[in-house]
């Protein structure tokens, strides 16, 4: 019947999109399948590299690239000299061209090919990179130098030291020229290795400056030196200030207190004040406290309860407004506590601002260039119903360093 025919032609229709849904989801299946199996095939081929080559005896290896077509690059150490191919390259059977090179120690005076100085405390050197490039010209300027810098005499002015033979390679058909590391390719040819002037790149005052203080350029590196003061950091870039004070590298008596200061120090010997209508005594090395008064003596009593000292040492070109020091009361017998400068010289670097109930903070409103010595006295008064029941004097000398590290 007609009603039969509909029937069994829906259910073939059914059968037939189940059929087609499932054949939907095996092609998607398969091809999940063989894009994984692409992504591992190509993950091999990637990986695919020559075996990594070991540095020789007495030398180093520069690259870590060991991919079909890279190069690595073998220096020695001073007193060495190299036996054998400067450059490899990775071939396409996974090995590595030419044979495996050594370092032989040079009993004549040819230059070393691998002479990084030796670090000391006051001076650094770095090799960087070679840039392969064309040609390159390149012209020594003069030392950026400060006038207490250490003296250094460089020794590798010979033209024999900045211009170099390139290292050259033949691999089908083609040639490939590299340099050592620190020098760059020049030369109609790609011949010639001329040494990078990293100082001249990178110089001082700029961003990615290579040293603080002073840059001198040697073949293929450059050093770092810090003026006197000061031990080169561990980053062989950067000064550390040498607490003279503390390695009692000083000469102060024993009357004197020693301040370290950037790049020195100061020796320093705190006396009480004379007034004419006070007396003080020194109550510790830094302090000094008034004498009681006779009754009835307003002059004396309108001098200052104790006289504080504090030296603070501080960077050239500092940035501003900075808090250079907090003045807080202990304990406070009136109802008004006042702070303001008192004193002290170039008192238009200085302000005064309270920053709390009974403290007061004493700021830097203005850059100071060093090297200078600055003076500001922060006077903390009491009061009980608007009279003075006491004064408090911190004396505060701010010894600034001609650096800015």
């Amino acid at each position: 019947s007609t009603h039969d025919l509909l029937t069994s032609l829906r259910q073939v229709e059914k059968m037939l999109a189940v059929h087609e849904a499932s054949y939907q989801q095996g092609l998607r299946s398969l091809k999940k399948k063989l894009i994984a199996v692409h992504n591992s095939t190509m993950a091999i081929l990637n990986n695919a590299s020559c075996p990594k080559p070991d540095p020789p005896a007495h030398g180093r290896r520069l690259g870590r690239v060991f991919d079909v077509g890279h190069e690595v690059h073998f220096l020695c150490k001073p007193g060495y000299e190299l036996i054998g191919p400067r450059t490899r390259v990775c071939l396409e059977s996974f090995k590595w061209s030419g044979q495996k090179p050594m370092c032989r120690r040079d009993t004549g005076n040819s230059l070393p090919s691998f002479s990084p100085p030796a670090r000391s405390s006051s001076s650094s050197s770095f090799p960087v990179s070679a840039a392969l490039s064309a040609s390159s010209s390149v012209i020594s300027p003069p030392l950026t130098s400060s006038p207490t810098a250490r003296p250094f005499s460089p020794t590798t002015s010979s033209p024999f030291a900045s211009v170099r033979p390139s290292h050259c390679t033949h691999f089908l058909g083609s040639t490939r020229c590299t340099c050592d590391v620190g020098f760059t390719i020049s030369g109609r040819d790609n011949n010639i290795c001329t040494d990078i002037d990293e100082c001249r790149l990178f110089p001082l005052g700029q961003p990615g400056l290579l040293c603080v203080h002073q840059c001198v350029n040697t073949p293929g590196s450059f050093h770092c030196f810090c003026p006197d003061g000061y031990d080169l950091a561990s980053d062989g870039r950067s000064c550390t200030d040498i607490n003279e004070c503390e390695n009692q590298m000083h000469n102060c008596t024993g009357d004197q207190v020693c301040v370290n200061t950037f790049g020195g120090f100061q020796c320093v010997e705190v006396e009480c004040p004379f007034m004419k209508n006070a007396t003080y005594i020194k109550t510790s090395p830094m302090r000094c406290e008034r004498n009681p008064c006779m009754l009835g003596d307003v002059a004396c009593t309108q001098a200052p309860n104790s006289i504080s000292f504090h030296y603070l040492p501080v960077v050239s070109n500092m940035s501003a407004p900075r808090v250079l020091f907090r003045v807080s009361a202990a304990r406070v017998l009136g109802d008004t506590l006042r702070f303001g400068l008192a004193g002290g010289k170039s008192r238009g670097h200085f302000s005064v601002q309270r920053s709390g109930r009974q403290t007061g903070t004493l700021l830097l409103v203005t850059p100071i260039l060093g090297p200078a010595t600055l003076e500001a006295e922060v006077e903390m008064s009491e009061l009980e119903r608007n009279d003075l029941l006491g004064r408090y004097l911190t004396k505060v000398t701010l010894f600034v360093s001609p650096y800015e590290f």
